[in-house]
């Protein structure tokens, strides 16, 4: 059963399409939005990941740093001298470890769900010491009239969890951080469930345990407490990490979460969970196989390879309008249908 329809119009933001934020950066690639419905309109929370212009022999990123001039600094290494990181898009330099681009969250806006205006500036940038290294993949979920946003907070501590929240994206609160280091992907659902608040996110672990999904409760979206895994890696699609996607969706079976997924290959992939209405700690369904993975050109080659990852989409009765991004380079879209969805989901499953 197809239950994926991709935009003919994908990838529908590239980074040609985005300013950069100063004349002597770049705008290296475009990652994974947001996705809200504000005053009828479509809105994208974008990650845009930026850079210095490269030079032939040496790699550079910037840092954000009050002390520096204009509140950034560039680091700059000999590629001969790199060192050894764990991920392609990492560099150690004289024994610290850092991002090869600096990302911050911009907005676009549309009337259609396909064609949207880049604003020209950042909406918002990483603030203190727990985001000198950037902010990145949001995450945004509206509660009782208010926007919150939950966001990678990335620096030399680590990543955890931020969260800001705003009724008009022009003013913003910014709540600090919410899950400290390790932890990432977190996905609030958008109302309370017997007067608490619930959030999936992702702690990861180095040795025993790993990178599996996680919920938690909170009377004020602050405090976290509750702390249970929901699901974690199996062999296959999945058997290197799982994390969620954006806000769980209510329907009458259940809470249905688009998750990623990763296989020992380093392919991201998508697929499905359904969590109870009432008690989402309850895994009632989980795909057997990925409802999506790296097909398209965009897809596949870019920045980074074979990749398919969401934490944005709007949903519109039966239709989900889900915002991706693509090969680590790129903005697409995809329509699925919550019906199909569920159908796919038809064999319990203890989610581990």
């Amino acid at each position: 059963m197809r239950m994926i329809f991709r935009f003919p119009e994908n990838p529908i933001l590239r980074p040609a399409d985005v300013k950069p934020s100063r004349p002597d950066m770049e705008v290296a690639c475009l990652l994974n939005p947001g996705a809200f419905v504000h005053n009828g309109r479509i809105g994208l929370l974008l990650r845009v990941a930026e850079r210095p212009v490269q030079e032939d022999g040496f790699i550079s990123t910037p840092v954000l740093d009050p002390e520096a001039p204009d509140g950034m600094r560039i680091v700059k290494s000999s590629t001969a001298e790199r060192g050894q990181a764990s991920d392609a898009r990492l560099f150690v330099h004289e024994g610290q470890c850092y991002l090869t681009t600096l990302s911050h969250l911009r907005l676009a806006w549309s009337d259609d769900g396909v064609r949207f205006e880049v604003e020209p500036e950042p909406v918002l940038i990483g603030n203190g010491k727990l985001e000198s290294f950037g902010i990145e993949d949001a995450r945004v979920c509206c509660i009782d009239g208010v926007y919150n946003i939950t966001y990678t907070a990335v620096s030399d501590a680590g990543y955890g969890v931020g969260l800001i929240r705003t009724k008009d994206w022009k003013t913003f609160d910014r709540e600090g951080m919410i899950f400290p280091p390790p932890n990432k992907d977190c996905a609030l659902f958008p109302e309370k469930i017997n007067g608490h608040y619930y959030a999936l996110h992702r702690p990861t672990h180095n040795d025993i345990g790993g990178p599996w999904i996680w919920i938690s409760r909170s009377p004020d979206l602050l405090h976290w407490g509750a702390h249970q895994w929901i699901a974690r890696p199996r062999p296959g699609w999945e058997a290197m990490k799982i994390g969620a996607g954006a806000e769980p969706i209510r329907t009458p079976r259940g809470w249905l979460e688009i998750y990623h997924a990763v296989d020992a290959k380093g392919e991201y992939s998508l697929g499905l969970l359904l969590l109870d209405l009432n008690d989402p700690t309850k895994v009632l369904a989980r795909s057997t196989s990925p409802i999506m993975r790296p097909a398209e050109d965009y897809e596949t080659a870019g920045f980074m390879q074979n990749v398919v990852f969401t934490n944005g989409h709007v949903v519109d009765g039966d239709t989900v309008t889900m915002y991706y991004g693509a090969a680590d380079s790129v903005i697409c879209g995809a329509r699925l249908s919550i019906a199909q969805m569920l159908e796919s989901l038809n064999a319990l499953d203890s989610g581990e």
